[in-house]
């Protein structure tokens, strides 16, 4: 059984114009974002450059950093349905070993490519979502299928999604994830040698 895709705010019902001003808002926020940077993007901005109203944006997201967590949400849930339903190893079909390597690599790359909209998520001091809680469901399925007699699994899934979300999660005040004590692909290559000695 796999876990359920975890939204990192209540979802609500939207009216049909609502859902399209919410995707086109996340577009062109995306957009501004890849051409000025986190920083530069205000809602003021947002507003002029998606050609809408001031109050449709605060409307839509109650704050900058709701625009951040918005954005974090949507690709949050789009990494949830690769685990879920995409091709393995990151998706079902492959061995829970091969599973975990998976993981763990999707994860740093998913992490080190949005950085800046996480930290900016968290700005205002209410961006303390479940980040790490699919990881540890994920990681408690998997390891039903491991032999690790003695231990216990829930505690092991906590362990792997802190040494997974927790490197990349202690930068947010940098701009530069190559700043790390490694690259992100150290971080990955690192994360599989470490399952694989552990459950492999």
């Amino acid at each position: 059984m796999s876990p359920p895709v975890i939204p990192l705010e209540r979802p609500r019902r939207e009216r049909a114009d609502a859902v399209r001003n919410r995707l086109h808002l996340l577009r062109v926020a995306r957009r501004l974002i890849a051409e000025e940077g986190a920083d530069r993007l205000t809602m003021d901005g947002l507003a002029a450059a998606a050609d809408l109203g001031k109050g449709t944006v605060f409307r839509r997201f109650g704050t900058r950093a709701g625009i951040f967590r918005a954005l974090l949400e949507d690709s949050e849930q789009e990494f949830q349905r690769a685990v879920l339903e995409g091709p393995p190893p990151l998706g079902p079909g492959a061995p829970p070993v091969e599973r975990l390597a998976a993981f763990g690599r999707a994860r740093v790359e998913h992490l080190a490519a949005n950085i800046e909209v996480v930290g900016q998520s968290r700005v205002d001091g209410h961006g303390e979502g479940p980040l790490g809680s699919f990881s540890v469901l994920h990681f408690r399925v998997l390891l039903e299928g491991v032999d690790l007699p003695g231990i216990s699994l829930d505690a092991v899934a906590v362990l792997l999604a802190a040494a997974v979300e927790t490197p990349l999660l202690l930068t947010l005040d940098r701009h530069d994830v190559e700043s790390l004590p490694g690259s992100v692909e150290d971080l990955a290559a690192a994360w599989e040698a470490l399952v694989r000695r552990m459950v492999g």
